[in-house]
């Protein structure tokens, strides 16, 4: 099944998930998104993140003085989320919704979503919808900040296995990129210790995430309603490029009436 009927839900690869990605600087990737939040006038209030996954950037924006909401559609992610939450202490609210038809109370500061959540969405008219709730639940002059892997980084990955041993779980990765559908799809194999026999479970997922062109991201949020403010080559200020494999997108709420 494809993520466009149940968008980006982990299982058994949430178990792992923050041991595979102990590469990704978040403190410093946090620092590039706040910097962003402040440049477009949120320093401080309720911001929603979507796509939260296992709460790391979650918690960091938290510690940071934001009020945060997480929201995500795979319960085995939020639960290790609500793991950090009691570790840490934090007053994060995490919803177990998709976020193609999420439901808050009342309106945020910003949204957020990091780590190509939005490549999950696999279609122009779902991505739309997402757009629109957005701007929905945004405060008038609110501001959404996403990012989205591009064209360039899928070809590059291309067909490609990837492999990882350790200790605590194996993985193998098999990425196919389908240029005339620009959906890429990786199937996962994730090798996990049972016991204390040398034993492991296996566990398999099938993931699919689409390549948007910038300007087709840009229509989508205009026809939300939502104003583009700014497009950038990912933790820069600079304008992308051919060779950009993540952008940023900042658009903001332009005050009009609600849905």
């Amino acid at each position: 099944m494809r993520e466009s009927e149940d968008t980006c839900v982990y299982g058994s690869f949430a178990q792992v998930y923050d041991t595979f990605m102990d590469n990704i600087d978040y403190p410093q990737w946090e620092k590039y998104l706040k910097g962003l939040l402040c440049d477009f006038g949120v320093g401080d209030g309720l911001v929603l993140e979507l796509g939260c996954g296992t709460g790391s950037m979650t918690e960091l924006l938290a510690a940071d003085g934001y009020d945060m909401i997480g929201v995500d559609n795979s319960e085995d992610m939020l639960e290790i989320a609500q793991e950090k939450k009691s570790a840490s202490g934090s007053d994060i609210l995490y919803l177990l919704q998709d976020m193609r038809e999420f439901e808050l109370y009342g309106t945020v500061r910003a949204v957020v979503s990091v780590c190509d959540s939005m490549n999950y969405i696999l279609e122009e008219e779902e991505l739309l919808e997402v757009f629109r709730l957005v701007n929905n639940y945004l405060d008038p002059g609110g501001v959404f900040i996403f990012d989205m892997n591009t064209r360039c980084k899928y070809e590059q990955i291309g067909d490609e296995t990837i492999a990882e041993n350790r200790e605590e779980a194996s993985f193998i990765w098999d990425n196919y990129f389908d240029a005339d559908s620009s959906i890429n799809e990786y199937e996962l194999a994730i090798f996990i210790p049972e016991g204390d026999g040398g034993l492991y479970r296996k566990y398999e997922e099938v993931h699919y995430q689409r390549a948007y062109e910038t300007e087709t991201v840009r229509h989508l949020l205009e026809k939300a309603g939502l104003s583009v403010e700014a497009v950038y080559d990912a933790f820069t200020q600079d304008a992308p490029n051919p060779e950009s494999e993540r952008v940023y997108f900042v658009a903001r709420e332009q005050m009009k009436q609600k849905m």
